[in-house]
């Protein structure tokens, strides 16, 4: 599915259900230039180049590729209460660190963080004032939560522990970022549950009960020092629950990027295997990241295909 902020995929819909539509949709790079351009799957009309319509076919492809989305980003404006016209400024971070915190309110009141915590929590590449400056989300979050004002001093305790939850879980995966949660739709087709801590807060899982470790548990992080460092902590955790975890690794080095990009702060050190522990890898796991410290690079959890890698291990 592409990248479709909610205006466009709402005059997407309008298309679908009423065969035209005046929102501006092809103002959007891939509706302009696949959907009009390449499928020719709409088009203006004649006279009057202010109303796009649908073409025969339309619904078929809307139908496949985004109805399931738009469905389920609906439902969270209707449940949440949140305005969902098509003026809204939310692009496709917002709406999706906004379903984050709607799916996750009663977690998040639990722990009610400020707001420059909050913003760095759900807005992993973005400055920590990104909630102060964009003022539709941040009033959006507080609606949410049922706030009128964020704290000004951070609680001692932020213990998190974020679930998405699926009928038949398969296998549980354990994320150090959230973004797999902001978009989770796909991941509970596969069966997949999806389980976050909050990076180097692995506290919550020393308390998870036995019943809930029966399942398969893999963990899917950043390979870099700090990614690994917690895997190894994550490890040690759950071999005292007697659970075995494995790591979910890349396929190739050719996604990898300089440790030293914007807005990375984990760096190799010179010490030998960087100080990790090798007998948490395998083999084959070693020798990646050895070449990662070589190289002085590191592989993104964002830039990885979970459903992709987990198919290609057969684990799903």
């Amino acid at each position: 599915m592409q990248k479709i902020e909610w205006k466009y995929l709402k005059g997407l819909h309008q298309l679908y259900k009423l065969k035209q539509t005046r929102l501006k949709i092809t103002n959007n790079d891939f509706i302009n230039q696949v959907i009009l351009k390449q499928k020719k799957l709409i088009k203006f009309k004649v006279g009057n180049h202010s109303i796009i319509e649908a073409s025969s076919r339309f619904n078929d492809y809307y139908e496949q590729e985004f109805l399931e989305t738009y469905e389920y980003y609906n439902n969270f404006f209707e449940k949440s209460g949140i305005e969902n016209d098509a003026k809204k400024s939310f692009d496709d971070e917002d709406l999706k660190a906004l379903m984050f915190v709607f799916y996750n309110k009663e977690e998040l009141k639990k722990n009610v963080t400020t707001e420059k915590k909050l913003s760095a929590l759900i807005y992993k590449n973005q400055n920590s004032k990104y909630l102060s400056n964009k003022l539709s989300v941040k009033n959006a979050v507080l609606k949410i939560l049922e706030l009128t004002e964020f704290p000004e001093k951070d609680p001692k305790n932020n213990q998190w522990r974020f679930v998405v939850d699926c009928i038949k879980p398969k296998v549980i995966v354990l994320c150090e970022n959230l973004d797999c949660l902001k978009v989770p739709l796909e991941y509970k087709n596969h069966n997949i549950e999806l389980w976050y801590v909050g990076g180097n807060n692995t506290k919550p899982l020393e308390d998870i009960s036995q019943d809930k470790l029966k399942l398969p548990i893999y963990y899917f992080c950043d390979w870099d020092y700090n990614g690994l460092q917690i895997y190894s902590t994550v490890k040690r955790i759950f071999k005292s629950k007697g659970v075995d975890v494995k790591i979910i690794q890349p396929q190739t080095h050719e996604i990898a990027i300089d440790v030293d990009v914007k807005h990375h702060n984990s760096k190799w050190n010179e010490n030998e295997f960087s100080n990790l522990k090798k007998e948490d890898f395998s083999l084959t796991q070693i020798e990646f990241i050895n070449q990662l410290i070589i190289d002085n690079k590191w592989v993104e959890e964002e830039s990885l295909d979970l459903i992709k890698l987990l198919k290609a291990d057969n684990i799903i």
